[in-house]
Order: structure tokens, then C-alpha cells, then sequence
């Protein structure tokens, strides 16, 4: 397969700007939903901070992460669809939430998070401008994290507003790290990352404890295989998290934590570390430019491509690719 084949298949933006939607509600005359229906979060968020996401990527199955920078607000979200998790990646800004006549005031820093329950509404009042990181994680996917770590059933996520949570701060921010790059591999990240959350929610923010059981041995050899053989893939194949579990037989939790012991891996590493291998032997045996590299390989720019191998060698392309010849 050729350099531009490859580029065209897999070089499209797993990307989503609510304001595109003609749906999407603002205060310019858009239709507001009838009372008692709730709005999908991308929509209401665009309405309420009067913005369009700086980046944000959306995955059927696990819901999606958007980063923002709004100015000052002062008004009532309404009722969503899915749940809204957020963290906060620099400065420190009061948030004030009244939510009935109950009020609750904290400070949006890094390591906190505020979190809105799918179905509640609450007013904010924020003085500033500020930074923000969102998930929007539908109730299902809770519900199917739960099943498949063979925990309780969950209950409604609780209400939180700057809440002291280091660890699932971590993996929001790290969510938000993966919304540039090569599609397929952000796009695996982001599955992983958002199971994680919602396995950290259950323990910690729901309203019925969830008990995650430990899982023991790795995949078995043909499953394996087949997944090695799936990653490997240069052709427009689903690298999805659900198309690998659904190839294994196995729920995503449980072939995470299989193929982790059978590769020493993520599936996410295994496929960094892959794509990097391709790099290298394209950088090496052939005369493409970097440019057309990082097309191949499912990068949104020459700038994304060169930042992942960077940091993964310590090198850009360029230099890297001087240093051999």
C-alpha cells in the first residue's frame, strides 16, 4: 500500500465542534428542548460557556473529551444526557454552584475535580476566565464497566465541585494529552483511559460502592494472535478497544488486564511502541519525507508525529534520521 493510500485512510480527525450541530441551543436565538428533557453535554456546555471546544473527540462507545477556555459565566446548566466530569490543568479560580438551596463554593486547581450528575441542574457563577478538561460519560458506559469488572450495580454519580482527586484528575488530563495525534492510536488511548475513569468513579464517586474483582491470567495463544495480528494491521481495520475485546471473547476490562499480562503491555502501548518501530523503518530505509511519514502512520501533522517521537526517543525525526545516515 502506498504512502498517500495509507494517508487517506487513516488520516481523518476523529473530531466533533458542537456548535456545527444546528441543534446545538446558544443564546442567539436557538430553540431551547422542552422542560423535562435533557440536552446532549457537548450542546449544553457550548451554550452555557458561549464557546466552541479548543479540541474534542467523541467515541460512540465511551462517550468523549473535550478541552476548553471560556470566559466568565454566570447561569444555570440544565439537565444532560450524560454525566460531566471535569479537572482543571493550571491557575486556581473560584467556583461557586448552587444546586436548589443548596450552595457549595471551591477552587478549580489542578488534582480537583467537579463532577455533574447526568439529569441534575445547578446554577455557576465563575469570575474569571479559565482552562477546563470535560468527559462526557454516558450512564451505560458506567453500567457496563460495573458488569464487566463484576461489581455492583452502580448508583448516581454524587455531586462534587472542586473535590480533592489527584488520580482521576491525572487520567482526565491524560485523556485530554491523546486528543492530538495518530487517530487510531489517541483514539485506543482514550478507550482505556475512559474504562479507568469509570472503574475510578465507581470506587469513589458513586453512590453505591463498586468492588472491581481481580483478574488473573493472560490471553490465550490464538486470541492473542489475533490481536497482535489486528494492531498490526495497515489497512483502515478497527484497532478499537471494543473490536479487540470482541475478537478475544472478552469484555474490556477483562482483556485489558489479559493482554497487559501476556504482552507485558497496554493495548495502547503495544501500538505506540509499533507505530515507533514503523517510524523508524521508514525514516531508515526510505526516502519519504516526514510529512508523508506521519501521514502514514495516522497522524493529524508533521507536528503531532514529531512531539510522539520525541518523547518516546528522546529525538525529533529529522535528527534522528541524520544521525543514521
Amino acid at each position: 500500500m502506498s504512502l498517500q493510500t495509507r494517508a487517506c485512510l487513516m488520516s481523518k480527525p476523529v473530531l466533533h465542534d458542537p456548535l456545527r450541530n444546528p441543534s446545538a441551543a446558544s443564546d442567539a436565538g436557538q430553540p431551547e428542548p422542552p422542560a423535562g428533557e435533557r440536552r446532549p453535554a457537548d450542546q449544553e456546555m457550548a451554550r452555557v460557556l458561549k464557546t466552541r471546544p479548543l479540541r474534542m473527540a467523541a467515541d460512540p462507545s465511551s462517550g468523549a473529551v473535550a478541552y476548553w477556555k471560556h470566559d466568565a459565566l454566570h447561569d444555570i446548566v440544565k439537565p444532560m444526557v450524560d454525566h460531566v466530569i471535569m479537572t482543571y490543568p493550571a491557575g486556581s479560580q473560584q467556583l461557586e454552584r448552587r444546586t436548589g438551596r443548596a450552595a457549595a463554593i471551591g477552587t478549580a486547581r489542578p488534582g480537583v475535580v467537579t463532577i455533574i450528575p447526568a439529569g441534575s441542574t445547578s446554577r455557576w457563577d465563575i469570575h474569571q476566565s479559565m482552562h477546563v478538561v470535560q468527559l462526557y460519560l454516558p450512564h451505560a458506559t458506567l453500567e457496563r464497566v460495573a458488569v464487566e469488572a463484576e461489581g455492583a450495580a452502580p448508583g448516581d454519580l454524587l455531586e462534587r465541585t472542586a473535590h480533592p482527586d489527584p488520580i482521576t484528575s491525572r487520567l482526565l488530563l491524560s485523556a485530554a494529552d491523546a486528543l492530538d495525534g495518530a487517530r487510531a492510536l489517541d483514539a485506543l488511548f482514550r478507550h482505556q483511559l475512559t474504562d479507568l475513569l469509570a472503574n475510578r468513579l465507581l470506587s469513589a464517586h458513586a453512590g453505591v460502592h463498586a468492588t472491581v474483582q481481580a483478574t488473573m491470567g493472560g490471553l490465550a495463544p490464538a486470541a492473542l494472535r489475533r490481536a497482535i495480528e489486528r494492531l498490526r494491521s495497515d489497512s483502515d481495520a478497527d484497532v478499537s478497544l471494543a473490536a479487540l475485546a470482541t475478537d478475544a471473547g472478552l469484555s474490556r476490562f477483562h482483556f485489558c488486564r489479559a493482554f497487559k499480562d501476556s504482552t507485558g503491555l497496554s493495548p495502547h502501548a503495544w501500538l505506540r511502541q509499533h507505530r515507533l518501530e514503523q517510524a523508524m523503518n521508514m525514516l531508515r530505509d526510505t526516502d519519504a519525507s516526514v510529512v508523508s511519514i506521519a501521514a502514514a502512520l495516522g497522524y493529524g501533522s508533521q507536528t503531532a508525529f514529531a512531539a510522539a517521537f520525541r518523547k518516546l526517543t528522546g529525538e525529533t525525526p529529522s535528527d534522528w534520521r541524520r544521525r543514521l545516515r
